[in-house]
């Protein structure tokens, strides 16, 4: 990085940062109300009806193509960490599916009268190392002059039919784990107060910046009914819309949820994404009663967060035994929830604390 754009900080030209971006799911819907797609084209296997991570058109040979996008405004002031989480973000939705990506073009929105263009090509940089990691090609794209920059992905990814997961598989008794922490609104809004720890903002960047490869592998074990990955909406809402699909409902052990480190000094300090409240607006009647940290942290809205997954109780430990050989931390083998048959709260939070 240049000293000319080193000083530059670029969530300082946005509105809003990373995921936390997303039209909240209240306003979401009656935008969506009538424009539903439905499954009816032949080949389309998942449309947006279920709400899923991605569109799945079945190719006629036992395979299926996923095709996503997703893009956003910085999340953080680093270029290059921008352009990493940003691809990792989109990659991330044919992992849910539990695809392989195979390819991805880059949608690039730039204030060309306020940023230099070298600052730009530092975020292509980290969306082209993203894709190296997941062992895609960045296959070029599009880009437009833009009142505030914006870097994603349009991702294509390939799938066995047979081991297609989608948000709306759950089945009642299965249990729920997670494979990332949470919390990364909450320190992203600190940074952007100027008042996060760099070693904490470190840990929201290395959990943001990381693939969740695992998820194609996660779709060849059979006890695996349901994934998808934790966004804007946050855990309450993403689960939320597993629970719609499959018609079900949940209990949710919110002291077993994973936290990234210190975060109750920051929401201490009011670091609170201005979506979080959104998100409690939008779904909150379909939870039951939280004290006022469950809410920030359930709600709080995570760029490039790490997948649910719903887990046959029988099948467990041949879950555990994945995660374990690839390494992953110990709270991804611990369930942090139920799913069981439809009642009118659709969340039953237990252990949160207020």
């Amino acid at each position: 990085m240049s000293e000319s754009t080193e000083k530059i900080k670029l969530t300082q030209f946005t509105h809003g940062f990373g995921c936390g971006c997303k039209i909240a799911p209240a306003v979401l819907d009656v935008m969506l109300k009538n424009n539903h797609a439905a499954n009816d084209h032949p080949g389309l296997l998942v449309g947006n009806s279920t709400k899923d991570d991605a569109a799945v058109l079945d190719l006629g040979n036992g395979k299926a193509l996923i095709t996503t996008t997703d893009f956003f405004m910085p999340i953080v002031d680093d270029a290059f960490d921008f352009g990493k989480i940003a691809a990792v973000n989109a990659i991330s939705d044919v992992y849910a599916m539990g695809g392989t990506p195979n390819i991805a073009v880059a949608i690039l929105g730039w204030p060309i009268e306020k940023l230099a263009p070298e600052i730009a090509a530092q975020v292509l940089a980290g969306g082209r190392a993203a894709c190296a990691e997941a062992g895609i090609p960045l296959a070029g794209g599009h880009s437009i002059d833009s009142p505030e920059p914006i870097f994603g992905l349009a991702v294509n990814g390939m799938i066995e039919i047979k081991n297609l997961k989608t948000n709306s598989g759950a089945k009642e008794g299965d249990l729920l784990f997670i494979t990332k922490s949470i919390g990364v609104g909450v320190i992203t809004t600190a940074a952007k107060k100027g008042i996060v720890k760099e070693e904490d903002l470190q840990l929201a960047v290395k959990s943001m910046s990381t693939l969740n490869k695992i998820g194609a592998a996660l779709a060849e074990l059979p006890g695996v009914h349901a994934i998808t990955d934790v966004t804007g909406f946050g855990v309450f809402g993403h689960l939320l819309e597993m629970l719609e699909g499959s018609g079900l409902s949940a209990i949710l052990d919110f002291a077993k949820l994973p936290l990234i480190t210190n975060l109750e000094d920051y929401l201490a300090q009011y670091c609170i994404p201005a979506i979080t409240y959104r998100n409690w607006n939008s779904y909150s009647h379909q939870l039951t009663e939280v004290g006022v940290n469950t809410l920030h942290l359930g709600c709080d809205p995570q760029t490039s967060g790490g997948l649910l997954i719903a887990v046959d109780p029988n099948e467990k430990d041949q879950y555990i035994k994945l995660m374990k050989e690839q390494g992953y931390p110990e709270f991804t083998q611990t369930p942090i929830g139920t799913f069981m048959a439809r009642t009118e709260k659709h969340i039953r939070v237990v252990n949160g604390e207020g």
